[in-house]
């Protein structure tokens, strides 16, 4: 299943980040479906099935975090789960909400039965794919970590567990508001975080035994690339600096230096970036204006001002480190470090197409529970975006489905990585966030960012 690329992981910086190690378990991609399933199932994966009854749990965990996130006290709101085919209770919901935002302000007209019913069929197609993608990852990540023999100890996952919820919220009444306005339970969250350490390991185990990066290796790297970084060093200069909003005061502060007065004091008085009054300038790395005004000045002559897109520059060169080609031996370590990263990077990528090609042979899903990447679905590349619905969005006056909620994963997207395949460990939280286990590894080696968790009630 080819996914899409982006970013790096990000850690969440509040006390909502709890609900990211509740969010996006994404681990190993989802795969195929068919029909050769027991009654009550929506899905098998190998020998494992996932009941329709476990669907049903979150799928209503997913809608009660969508309306909380909705509401504008962040406090737990009215919910009903879109289910089919007559959506009642939905409709009902969706009719008031309506009717309130109209008391409000100047609505337009109500919305029909006949759009009230689109809206939530949208929305369930939406939840059902982030659901049925959750549960059948979730299962991907316990058999691949068991067919590799990984494991993590219950001790492990609970001081995890503790230390993040100690770090995310003051008190335990703070923590017990979030679990009511996200519809999760403790241990849903004890879960998702053993499946963070599981994933760890599983990556852990793909990277082993890679072997020592040989001399040849290291030569031929050097050779092949002697004009590049980490080898090749472009031209450094160290210049003090006066950038303005404008040309008239570049013009007053380069009077002012001039005049005698002293580059610091002007910068401080001048400057819109103070911080930068000294800066140490690489040739090819500023905005093309400014890096040629800069590589183009003499030494110890004051310049400018020199109009860039971020304002004026009056500077002066103080120093030159001529461009230079580091030795062999000055730039063994980073070669090493550069080709161990791509080997890192084609063990996984190679992990990853593998370990596709076989979960979408074992997987099968419900005709009716049916998502991209399934068997019997269609292919990823005809398939609409993830979280895409297939029909047009809510006719104007009908609340609108919220985005991927924070109980399940939306469709994992990728950010490039620097090592790709098997997602990383999630890093340790600097202010209290628990980080969410990273999504599964797509076909074309990016690793998925986890999607942003919905937030814990304040207070």
């Amino acid at each position: 299943m080819s996914l899409r690329k982006d970013t790096v992981l990000e850690t969440a910086r509040s006390p909502r980040a709890l609900a990211a190690a509740a969010v996006a378990v994404g681990a190993i991609a989802v795969a195929g479906c068919g029909d050769d399933l027991s009654p009550g199932a929506v899905a098998r994966i190998g020998d494992e099935t996932i009941e329709k009854s476990e669907f049903d749990r979150w799928i209503e965990s997913a809608a009660q975090t969508q309306q909380t996130s909705l509401s504008p006290t962040g406090a737990p709101a009215q919910t009903a789960v879109p289910v089919p085919p007559d959506f009642t209770d939905c409709i009902d919901v969706k009719r008031e909400q309506a009717a309130a935002a109209a008391g409000a302000t100047q609505a337009p007209e109500p919305p029909t039965d006949d759009q009230l019913l689109q809206a939530c069929e949208q929305e369930y197609e939406l939840l059902k794919e982030q659901v049925m993608q959750f549960l059948i990852q979730a299962e991907a990540i316990e058999q691949e970590a068991e067919e590799r023999d990984v494991t993590v100890t219950d001790e492990e996952v609970q001081t995890q567990f503790d230390d993040l919820k100690a770090q995310s919220f003051p008190n335990d009444e703070q923590f017990q508001q979030f679990l009511e306005s996200s519809g999760m339970t403790e241990e849903d969250l004890v879960f998702r975080v053993r499946l963070d350490l599981l994933i760890a390991a599983i990556r852990e185990d793909v990277l082993a035994d890679q072997g020592e990066v040989t001399d040849d290796e290291i030569a031929a790297y050097y050779e092949e690339n002697a004009e590049r970084p980490p080898i090749g060093q472009p031209e450094q200069r160290e210049v003090q600096v006066v950038v303005t909003r404008t040309g008239e005061e570049a013009e007053k502060a380069r009077t002012a230096i001039e005049d005698g007065r002293d580059f610091a004091e002007v910068a401080k008085e001048f400057s819109i970036d103070p911080a930068s009054k000294r800066l140490t300038v690489q040739q090819g790395s500023e905005e093309m204006a400014f890096d040629e005004a800069v590589f183009g000045a003499e030494k110890g002559k004051l310049t400018g001002p020199v109009e860039t897109e971020l304002g004026f520059y009056v500077f002066e060169v103080t120093g030159i480190q001529p461009a230079r080609t580091q030795t062999l031996e000055e730039s063994r370590e980073a070669i090493v470090e550069v080709l161990q990263t791509e080997r890192e990077q084609e063990a996984l990528v190679k992990f990853q197409e593998d370990f596709e090609a076989a979960l979408r042979e074992k997987t099968i899903c419900a005709e009716e529970f049916v998502i991209v990447g399934c068997k019997n679905g269609p292919e990823p590349e005809d398939a609409p975006p993830p979280g895409v619905p297939p029909t047009a969005p809510p006719p104007q006056g009908v609340p609108p489905a919220a985005p991927p909620p924070g109980g399940v994963p939306p469709a994992p997207q990728a950010p490039p990585p620097t090592q790709g395949g098997v997602p990383p460990p999630a890093p340790p939280p600097s202010d209290g966030a628990v980080p969410s286990p990273p999504p599964p590894p797509p076909s074309d080696g990016a690793v998925p960012s986890p999607p942003p968790p919905p937030a814990p009630p304040e207070g």
